[in-house]
């Protein structure tokens, strides 16, 4: 191990690689150390068409390929992480990466025996720190349980954080900005204003004007306060529009109106067919879905801006797995779609229409609505569709960017999703795909985001949202 003092010598436990198979990469200048057991969880972990064993097999594509031209008696020695670029030009990582070449003794309190993997990986850290006490030995892992018991020890460990969107959920992108009391004093000197077609527009320059983003929204929380969304931004010059009123039953959307500043907002977003991605977050209740479903349903049929509505989610169960089901993928979907079938409920309701009616407005939903499953959405195009994407904070930032990728001309994808509510291994508020898209896509000009805050599903839901 060379230039210990400038360098470290990072351990990577196999959920990391499992995780993110290019961590390989993303040491910078500092060394990797793989044990022989990480090498035995990967190869265990292979087989199977799971998000996990596709990370795992290209992991060790990844090795295989770091492994060309090494000598055998070389191995010991490290193989150079970094590639040979134009004109001779280092490319990549300068680090190296380590295999476990001999047995190392395992000094392990008699609490830890060494026939588990993780303790497996705690021994060779150890023996590693004693044999080379000048470099700092880091354990890398995702495992709780394993970098508590890598304190126990005395080995630093650390999370796997290279794949963090944000340091802290709290800094997540609300979508939403509101002006201060003063706003007007400071900015209103320059404005300009006009009308185009019926809608009002202001041009606004100052400092403030260049924090905001595309499609971001705001507001005024006082009496007759202005509502707008940012349109176009150049330097500390910005042109916003004021929003469309959602509130008022004259302006519905399929029978729905906004109940809240938050719900306008994303309303807002949904209807504007200039917008081709739209992200809501939000807890339980808020409307995510009922107002995405609204707003296809009233582009889809009413404005023929789509030709037909398409929604899936990821298939993780809450509790224990039922097995298998029968039937079509749109029949094996169904169970996984209560949430489609409760808002379509709530969307078809009419006071005084008849059975019949009822009956032929659930036939014409059931032509234009489709449901489909993300596991055969690879290599697929959709054209002039109106997706939508529930419980998206469940997948991966690579399976999002899968998905998105499928839109073709004319289609609309809209992502909802709790960050607060997680079902996957290795994801956290931090680093799920649901934030990854939210914060590459605030700066695009056809993208927007709302975060929903206020609950409207009732007053016992709301509740058990704040005690439970």
């Amino acid at each position: 191990m060379t230039n210990a003092e400038q360098k470290r010598l990072f351990v990577l436990d196999t959920n990391v690689l499992m995780h993110d198979p290019t961590a390989l990469f993303r040491f910078h200048e500092h060394d990797i150390y793989l044990p022989m057991v990480v090498l035995e969880e990967l190869d265990n972990n292979k087989r199977g068409h799971s998000e996990v064993a596709r990370n795992a097999r290209q992991a060790s594509r990844f090795m295989d390929d770091l492994m060309v031209g090494i000598a055998t008696e070389d191995i010991a020695q490290g193989t150079p992480l970094s590639s040979a670029g134009q004109n001779g030009i280092t490319v990549g990582p300068t680090g190296r990466l380590f295999f476990q070449t001999r047995p190392y003794p395992v000094d392990l309190p008699t609490t830890l025996p060494g026939s588990k993997s993780d303790n497996s990986i705690l021994g060779t850290v150890l023996a590693l720190r004693e044999e080379h006490p000048g470099v700092k030995v880091t354990l890398v892992s995702k495992d709780t349980n394993m970098r508590i018991k890598a304190a126990v020890l005395g080995v630093h460990a650390e999370d796997y954080r290279n794949d963090q969107v944000l340091e802290d959920v709290d800094l997540l992108y609300t979508g939403v900005a509101e002006l201060s009391a003063d706003f007007w004093d400071r900015h209103g000197k320059n404005m300009e204003s006009w009308q185009e077609e019926g809608r009002a527009f202001y041009r606004i320059t100052g400092p403030e004007a260049g924090t905001w983003s595309p499609n971001q929204f705001l507001y005024q929380d006082q009496e007759n306060g202005i509502e707008a969304v940012v349109r176009k931004i150049e330097g500390e010059t910005a042109v916003i529009e004021t929003a469309r009123e959602y509130r008022h039953k004259a302006h519905n959307v399929w029978g729905i109106m906004a109940r809240n500043r938050e719900q306008n907002f994303a309303l807002n977003l949904l209807m504007d067919p200039e917008v081709d991605f739209v992200s809501l977050v939000g807890q339980a209740g808020t409307g995510k879905t009922l107002l995405a479903l609204a707003a296809g349903l009233a582009q889809t049929l009413d404005q023929n801006l789509y030709s037909e509505i398409i929604m899936t989610r990821v298939t993780i169960p809450v509790g224990e797995d039922i097995g298998f089901l029968p039937g079509t993928e749109e029949e094996k979907m169904t169970p996984w779609m209560g949430a489609l079938m409760d808002n379509l409920e709530v969307l078809t309701q009419k006071e005084h229409g008849s059975d019949w009616e009822r009956a032929a407005t659930q036939e014409l939903l059931n032509k234009r609505i489709k449901i489909r499953s993300l596991n055969f959405m690879r290599g697929r195009t959709f054209l002039n569709k109106y997706i939508i994407l529930d419980e998206a904070q469940n997948l991966t930032s690579k399976q999002m960017k899968t998905l998105i990728t499928r839109a073709g001309p004319g289609t609309k994808v809209v992502c909802l999703g709790n960050v607060a509510q997680i079902d996957t291994p290795y994801l956290t508020e931090t680093n799920c795909g649901l934030t990854y898209v939210v914060d590459r896509f605030k700066s695009w000009a056809h993208g927007g985001h709302v975060t929903l805050k206020r609950g409207e599903r009732s007053r016992l839901a709301d509740y058990a949202s704040e005690v439970l």
